[in-house]
């Protein structure tokens, strides 16, 4: 069963911080589906088992973008 969690990532302002957030969040082991809104800067992050807000957190920081 999946489980659907949204965030908020601040700081994005094209496809590229897009791609680079999704690629990151992707990362995450679980996780089978990431979708970025880039004008709401939703990150709405879907996983196969749970995912903390730690761990996405963390992934948004790598990218070079702000967990809000």
């Amino acid at each position: 069963m999946s489980e659907t969690t949204t965030y908020t990532v601040a700081g994005m302002t094209c496809a590229h911080c897009v791609a680079s957030v999704t690629e990151e969040v992707s990362e995450i082991p679980g996780v089978v589906d990431v979708q970025v809104d880039l004008d709401s800067g939703a990150v709405a992050v879907t996983s196969n088992q749970p995912v903390s807000a730690e761990a996405v957190k963390a992934a948004v920081e790598d990218a070079g973008y702000q967990f809000a």
